[in-house]
């Protein structure tokens, strides 16, 4: 039987224990929960710092480590089930997340003081554990002080996915990045749905396959439609303007449609594959 290696936490050595009398290894691993501790880790295809980076995972995600060895965790991502190799020091215990970061970045305060230095910055979708308010502030179980209106209940939605993904605007492209520092087209358009309760997978080819129902050839677009190149995605503000994070603007970037559409084919990237719509909130 084939594996979608990006999902299946299996390996020559190892294994998953789950996966006993499913996929052979020598050995398999009950695997440890912990929660990322760092504004934001890399997941690398191998156990080095110059691997291929395969995505992000944000401070507070739960993760599934199955190996760690020489300083790196061999992982499983809880949010979406990616494999992969996490430094090992990003990794860690904390409770479980009461809020989550609503705002496109939002800094992290040893005291109750925008004058001080932060302690880290937070990107939007971390998840934190607030126990007490104070004034302006959030004050989370690891001490961290952190300005309230940037905060979100873990289980609040946002009202509008475009408009999470339209704070990105800009923001520089990034293969396998998931932050405002750096971000590609399938992790925006994760992130922002996200943020209204949607589960997507990372890749672009899963989401084509999972997210929506697909929209006729001759239907009008609509804002919040997705569409898929092969390898590639984008979201629709309105019926003309697509908004995607693209490696000919090297950011995220607000144009024609057509433009783009015609751009990708110029350049091999090949014609649209399909255009899918999300149910309404």
């Amino acid at each position: 039987m084939k594996f979608d290696r990006r999902l299946t936490p299996a390996r020559p050595d190892l294994a998953a224990a789950h996966l006993s009398g499913i996929v052979e290894a020598p050995r398999y691993a009950e695997g440890r929960r912990t929660v990322v501790i760092e504004s934001s880790a890399p997941m690398r295809r191998e156990p080095a710092s110059d691997a291929p980076l395969e995505t992000e995972a944000l401070y507070g995600e739960a993760v599934m480590v199955y190996d760690e060895s020489e300083g790196w965790a061999w992982a499983q991502l809880e949010r979406d089930g990616y494999v992969g190799y996490l430094p090992a020091i990003a990794l860690g215990a904390a409770p479980a997340p009461t809020h989550r970061v609503a705002a496109l970045r939002t800094h992290a305060y040893p005291g109750p003081s925008i004058k001080l230095p932060p302690t880290m910055a937070l990107p939007l979708g971390s998840r934190l554990s607030v126990v007490r308010r104070e004034g302006d502030f959030a004050v989370t179980s690891g001490g961290f002080w952190l300005w309230a209106r940037h905060l979100a209940e873990v289980d609040a939605s946002a009202e509008d996915f475009v408009a999470v993904a339209e704070k990105f605007l800009h923001a520089p492209y990034l293969w396998g990045g998931r932050t405002s520092e750096g971000i590609d087209c399938s992790g925006l358009i994760q992130t922002a749905l996200a943020a209204v309760g949607v589960a997507a997978p990372r890749d672009s080819d899963q989401q084509e396959a999972s997210l929506g129902a697909p929209v006729p050839p001759d239907d009008p677009l609509a804002r919040g439609d997705l569409v898929f190149w092969e390898g590639h995605v984008g979201v629709m503000r309105d019926a003309k303007m697509l908004l995607h994070a693209n490696g000919w603007h090297m950011a995220v970037a607000s144009e024609p449609l057509e433009e783009a559409r015609a751009r990708i084919a110029n350049s091999g990237g090949g014609l649209v594959t399909r255009v899918k719509r999300m149910a309404a909130p």
